[in-house]
């Protein structure tokens, strides 16, 4: 699970344009789209809500560097949309999940968001950090349909469309580095080194390692890398000579696999641990496989799909059986979860009797202890992440998905005393 800001300024400047003229663009289209006023089952209802169906958005990456989650995330959310209306539906209507591919690219991910806006009624999945944060002055202001992004960044915090599902990459961090402080020895006076992206996703994490090193006494040896860099022999021979005692990763599964190996064998035997996007279970079937096995540990913000609970067990039977030749992973847990929350924030609007955008906005806060079966979400403050918990997950190629829990969910005492910056 993956979401950096890749962008340079020059980029950052392009996306301003392109959602101001596409903003303009689709002005007339906004305002055709007004409530429909009372529908069935004397329901309120607006953009994307008819008598019998319920339209909902899916903005992903099925063909860019992100394929394998956005794959994974959208066939999860076809899954729950499938079997919601095989049960009947919600509100009395069908769930309908229009799925779009930007593949990574910026101009096709805002054109697939003005496309879709007038038509749903929100959003299940939006792939790409710079993508949610381009949009976000659109979606507070005029267009206010609810985004459940597949982004952790700090900076989406504070609205009240886009709601972060899930601890923030430094609240993510922060309960890493406890967990070597307090599983794997780590102690006041040692360096800690960190290896994480530039951009977003590695920033925000770099924030969450530097607060609980100060609060652990550690000092932080970091080492930015860009997404094209691939071999993490400079960073390993870098933090070696420092001589940490333990590593942060907030990167991507080849950077994780490549500075793993590489310390392996060059003999920089201290734990490591990533966060949010530093793992894929195909990495164990490479050659940093049995070192990932034995020294390697992932900070995640739900319970992994091969968990051995009741949830867990029916969603892999289930996935399964719709997909038999896709491999599993954690973006199947990403991707129901959020469509677990946008549906019950639907059957609360419903009872409510206000399927309008708003309507459902104000539902989801009323959301304040929600659990779809790989930990519980809180989403009654959008300055807040929906949690602040993390699972301990260590490599294992004879579990599902890969992944086996060593630290059930917990925030550290350091999460707990931090506010997030929000964006």
């Amino acid at each position: 699970m993956i979401h950096r800001r890749q962008a340079s300024r020059t980029t950052a400047a392009a996306l301003a344009t392109l959602v101001a003229l596409t903003a303009v663009g689709c002005s007339s289209k906004a305002k055709s789209g007004d409530d429909n006023g009372t529908g069935a089952g004397g329901v309120k209802a607006g953009k994307g809500v008819t008598d019998k169906t319920i339209a909902l958005g899916a903005l992903t990456d099925m063909t860019g560097v992100y394929a394998t989650l956005g794959k994974s995330v959208t066939q999860a959310q076809q899954l729950y949309v499938k079997q919601v209306n095989a049960a009947g539906g919600i509100c009395g209507r069908q769930l309908e999940l229009t799925v779009r591919d930007h593949g990574y690219d910026p101009q096709k991910a805002l054109s697939a968001y003005t496309e879709l806006e007038p038509k749903v009624v929100g959003y299940t999945q939006f792939i790409g950090s710079p993508f949610v944060a381009a949009v976000k002055q659109r979606v507070d202001g005029q267009d206010k349909g609810l985004v459940l992004p597949q982004a952790w960044s700090a900076s989406l915090l504070g609205s009240p469309y886009i709601r972060v599902l899930g601890s923030t990459y430094d609240v993510e961090t922060i309960n890493a580095v406890d967990f070597l402080v307090k599983e794997k020895g780590l102690k006041s006076g040692d360096k800690l080194g960190h290896v994480y992206f530039e951009g977003d996703y590695g920033e925000n994490a770099l924030a969450g390692s530097k607060y609980a090193a100060e609060k652990a006494g550690l000092t932080v040896v970091e080492q930015k890398i860009k997404p094209t860099d691939n071999d993490m022999s400079a960073q390993v021979a870098a933090l070696k000579q420092a001589g940490v005692k333990g590593i942060v990763i907030s990167a991507g599964p080849r950077q994780a696999a490549s500075l793993v190996g590489v310390a392996a064998a060059t003999k920089l035997l201290v734990p490591i641990i990533g966060n949010n996007s530093a793992f894929a279970p195909q990495l164990l079937g490479t050659q940093a496989g049995p070192a990932l096995e034995k020294m390697y540990w992932f900070a995640s913000p739900a319970l992994p799909i091969g968990a051995d609970t009741p949830a867990a067990k029916k969603l892999v039977a289930d996935y399964k059986a719709a997909y038999p030749s896709d491999s599993l992973d954690n973006g199947i847990v990403a991707g129901w979860t959020a469509a677990s929350v946008f549906g019950e924030a639907l059957k609360k609007a419903c009872d409510a009797k206000d399927l309008t955008r708003e309507g459902i906005d104000k539902a989801l806060l009323t959301l304040n202890s929600y659990d779809a079966g790989f930990g519980k979400h809180d989403f009654s403050d959008p300055k807040a992440p929906s949690s602040r918990e993390s699972v301990i997950l260590q490599p294992d190629k004879t579990i599902p998905g890969g992944m086996r829990t060593v630290r059930q969910p917990e925030v550290s005492e350091a999460a707990k005393g931090f506010t997030p910056k929000v964006g």
